[in-house]
C-alpha cells in the first residue's frame, strides 16, 4: 500500500515507543523510514518532540515548535557553517551557500525582490493558457497510450517545462534539466554517499557551464521566447544600485529550477497516490470539481513534497520550553508538523475539504516558499485536468520512491485509463 499508516507505532508499549523516540538518528535511517516515516514521527512527538540526536543537533517534530522557528530571526537559513564539512570547497558548497533558500538577508531580500514580480497571481494568471496547453498535450499522447508514468510522463514534465519557459531555455536543450535537479537535491540527504556527492557536483558545474553560455548569448539578443525571469534577474537592480553577480545570478537560476521542479512533481505525483488509495476522497472530487484548490492543500499536508527543512540557532533561545544554545542545527520535520494531531483532527486521514488546513509544506515567515503560488496553480491544473478527462485510471504495475528522507515523492507511478 502506498498509503503511509502509523498503526505499529500504536501498538507498542509505552517503555517501548520511548526508547525508539530516544534512539532515532536521522543519520542512520533506513528504507522502512524512508518508505513510511509517520510512524517514527508519531513517536518522536508524543514522547520526544524536542529530540537531540547523536551529533548534537536537535530535530523538531510539532507544528507549534517548527512554525515559531519559522518565524524566529535567531534561527538562521545561512548554511556555511553546516555545509562545510558536508561538502569542502566543492560547486555542491558553492551553489547551496549562493541559492535563495539557504542564505539570509540581506542576499536573501535582494535576490527574493528581483522575482517578487514573476511570481504575483497576476502574473501567473497571463501565463496560465500555457499550462493548460502544455498538460493537455502530454494528456493526448497518455490517452493515445491508454495510460502513463504519472512521474516521468506527466508530473515531472509540466515544472522542467515551466521553468525552462521562465529562464528562457531552448526546449531542444531542457533534456538534462531533470537529472542535474535530482542530483543536486540529492546531495541535500542528511547522509548522501560519495557517488551521490561526485554526481552532484558533476551536476552543479554542468549546469552552471550551460547556464553562463545560455546567459552570455541572451546578452546578444538571443534569448528564448518567454524567458521573463531571467530578464528581470539580468536588468533589474536594488534600490542601492545593486544587481546579482555572475555566481549569485547563476547559482539563484538553478535554485529556480530544483525548488520549482522537486516541490510540484511530488505534489502532482503524490496526490495522484493519494486519491487512488483514498477511492472516496477520488468520488468525491470526482463529484465536486470545485473541491480541488483545497484538495491540493490536503495534498500538499498529507504527504508534504519537502519533509525536512534546517535552521542555525545564532544566540540562546527557547523552543517549546526548552531552551537550545547558540549554535545548535535544528532540523525542522515539516512531514511530521503536518501530521500534528494537536493541529489537524484524524491527522493521518485524507480530507480533500479539510478546514481550516494551516500545513507548513511551504515553510514560513520571510523564507516561505516564493513559487507557492505556481506549484499550487500547476497542482490544480494538472490533477483537476486529469480527473477531468479520464473517466477512470488505476496503478498498473509496482511505483518506486525517490529514497530519500528530505523529499518525498516518486521516480516512478505507472497507471493504466479505465477500470481494474
Amino acid at each position: 500500500m502506498v498509503a503511509a499508516s502509523t498503526a505499529w507505532a500504536t501498538e507498542l508499549s509505552e517503555r517501548e515507543a520511548r526508547e525508539r523516540a530516544q534512539a532515532f538518528d536521522l543519520r542512520r535511517i533506513d528504507a522502512d523510514f524512508l518508505e513510511n516515516p509517520y510512524p517514527t514521527y508519531h513517536l518522536l512527538r508524543a514522547y520526544d518532540p524536542i529530540h537531540r540526536q547523536p551529533d548534537g543537533s536537535v530535530f523538531l517534530t510539532r507544528w507549534d515548535d517548527v512554525n515559531a522557528v519559522y518565524r524566529d530571526r535567531r534561527f538562521s537559513s545561512d548554511k556555511k557553517v553546516e555545509f562545510k564539512p558536508k561538502y569542502g570547497d566543492s560547486p555542491l558548497y558553492l551553489h547551496h551557500t549562493t541559492s535563495l533558500v539557504f542564505n539570509d538577508p540581506p542576499l536573501h531580500t535582494r535576490v527574493r525582490k528581483l522575482l517578487g514580480p514573476a511570481f504575483t497571481p497576476r502574473a501567473l494568471k497571463l501565463l496560465e493558457p500555457r499550462f493548460h496547453e502544455m498538460v493537455d498535450a502530454m494528456l493526448d499522447v497518455a490517452e493515445a497510450r491508454g495510460g502513463m508514468d504519472v512521474i516521468t510522463d506527466y508530473a515531472a514534465g509540466l515544472p522542467v517545462q515551466i521553468i525552462g519557459d521562465m529562464l528562457g531555455i531552448p526546449v531542444s536543450e531542457r533534456g538534462p534539466l531533470r537529472d542535474w535537479s535530482l542530483a543536486i537535491l540529492g546531495a541535500l540527504e542528511p547522509v548522501p554517499s560519495q557517488e551521490a556527492l561526485d554526481w552532484g557536483n558533476r551536476s552543479v558545474t554542468e549546469f552552471s557551464d550551460y547556464l553562463a553560455f545560455h546567459i552570455d548569448r541572451t546578452g546578444k539578443g538571443k534569448l528564448a521566447e518567454g524567458g521573463e525571469v531571467l530578464s528581470m534577474l539580468l536588468a533589474e537592480e536594488t534600490e542601492s544600485g545593486e544587481r546579482l553577480s555572475e555566481v549569485e545570478l547563476i547559482q539563484n537560476c538553478i535554485f529556480l529550477l530544483n525548488a520549482g521542479h522537486e516541490t510540484t512533481t511530488n505534489l502532482i505525483g503524490n496526490g495522484i497516490a493519494a486519491l487512488l488509495e483514498h477511492p472516496d476522497q477520488m468520488a468525491r472530487l470526482r463529484a465536486e470539481p470545485k473541491l480541488i484548490a483545497s484538495a491540493v492543500e490536503e495534498f500538499l499536508r498529507f504527504e508534504s513534497s519537502n519533509q525536512l527543512g534546517n535552521r542555525r540557532l545564532l544566540e540562546d533561545a527557547e523552543i517549546g520550553g526548552e531552551r537550545l544554545e547558540a549554535g545548535t542545527l535544528v532540523t525542522l520535520g515539516i512531514g511530521a508538523a503536518n501530521r500534528d494531531p494537536a493541529q489537524f483532527p484524524e491527522p493521518d486521514r485524507l480530507d480533500i475539504a479539510r478546514s481550516p488546513n494551516r500545513h507548513l509544506a511551504f515553510g514560513g515567515g520571510i523564507h516561505a516558499c516564493a513559487g507557492m503560488t505556481l506549484a499550487r496553480l500547476e497542482g490544480k491544473i494538472a490533477i483537476g485536468k486529469l480527473l477531468q478527462r479520464v473517466p477512470a485510471f488505476h496503478r498498473c504495475g509496482p511505483y518506486r520512491r525517490g529514497g530519500r528522507a528530505r523529499f518525498r515523492g516518486f521516480l516512478s507511478y505507472p497507471i493504466a485509463f479505465g477500470r481494474a
